[in-house]
């Protein structure tokens, strides 16, 4: 069965990125890209069908100069214009053509959480039926570092697979962040220092098992590294982006649909590096 590959494009500057991103990923996956751009309702027919004829245009000239400043192939393509809600549009299309990803650029609001909640990028991630995929990093940039907060999620447990299936080549860090109750008042007790030592472990010792179980399930699998921190899980994950920033994020995303995530938009308010959010359906 063959691949789809949802682009939503605006046309902006922002957007450049996440296009070459998405012609390269439709031709290293064997995919076709679905190219998809929204337009007001509310504006004049009239006006509407000069739009859609210079969209198609412009759309046509930046894949050009993309496949040819990147030396990259045309890949088997659709341009589709809309009208609509942008996120209510690119939603019911990606179910429709039962899109494998949606890929986006970055917006342009950064700096605090609540510019980003009611953007069409935080509206599709809270609400998408398959993987989103935000780029900010160009094209060409290799994703070699990938960073999977992972816990027992069923979201997490879909993340990890596909980043297993998605990119065998890369390597894989999986971070967990862990908290105890009494660490506060107890930690400098030598026997709590050891019940909690020994809880950690057996922590380990379930994440590793889990991995296992799910990796036992591809042929080809990357580089892993389990990484155990202290913390609460938001903090931690910062803290590691910020110390040292991965060439991918892969976020299992639990948010339910219209709904705020504090994860969700202070990454995106705080972009380190590209994103791929997956649920857990």
């Amino acid at each position: 069965m063959s691949r789809t590959l949802l682009f939503a494009c605006d046309l902006s500057a922002e957007n450049r990125a996440a296009f070459g991103r998405a012609i390269r990923l439709a031709n290293e996956e064997g995919a076709r890209l679905d190219i998809l751009h929204v337009l007001d309702p509310y504006l004049p027919r009239r006006v509407l069908r000069e739009l859609e004829a210079a969209v198609v245009d412009d759309i046509q000239a930046t894949m050009i100069d993309l496949r040819e400043d990147y030396a990259l192939p045309e890949p088997p393509h659709l341009i589709q214009i809309v009208t609509g809600a942008a996120f209510a549009e690119i939603i019911r299309e990606s179910h429709e053509r039962e899109a494998d990803m949606i890929i986006l650029g970055t917006h342009r609001k950064r700096g605090h959480p609540d510019l980003v909640s009611g953007t069409t990028l935080a509206r599709v991630l809270r609400s998408a039926p398959c993987p989103v995929l935000t780029v900010c990093q160009p094209p060409t940039s290799e994703w070699r570092d990938i960073l999977l907060p992972l816990d027992f999620s069923l979201a997490c447990r879909r993340t990890l697979r596909e980043a297993l299936s998605r990119f065998p080549e890369a390597r894989l860090e999986l971070l967990h962040a862990w908290s105890i109750p009494g660490e506060r008042e107890l930690g400098s007790d030598s026997g709590f220092a050891n019940w909690r030592d020994h809880q950690v472990a057996r922590l380990r010792h379930q994440l590793q098992k889990d991995i296992d179980q799910l990796m036992e399930e591809f042929n080809q699998v990357p580089e892993l590294e389990l990484v155990l921190e202290q913390g609460e899980p938001l903090d931690v994950l910062m803290a590691h982006l910020r110390r040292q920033p991965p060439d991918l994020l892969a976020l299992g995303n639990r948010s339910q649909s219209g709904r705020h995530s504090q994860i969700t938009s202070r990454l995106l308010s705080e972009l380190h590096c590209d994103i791929m959010l997956c649920r857990a359906w």
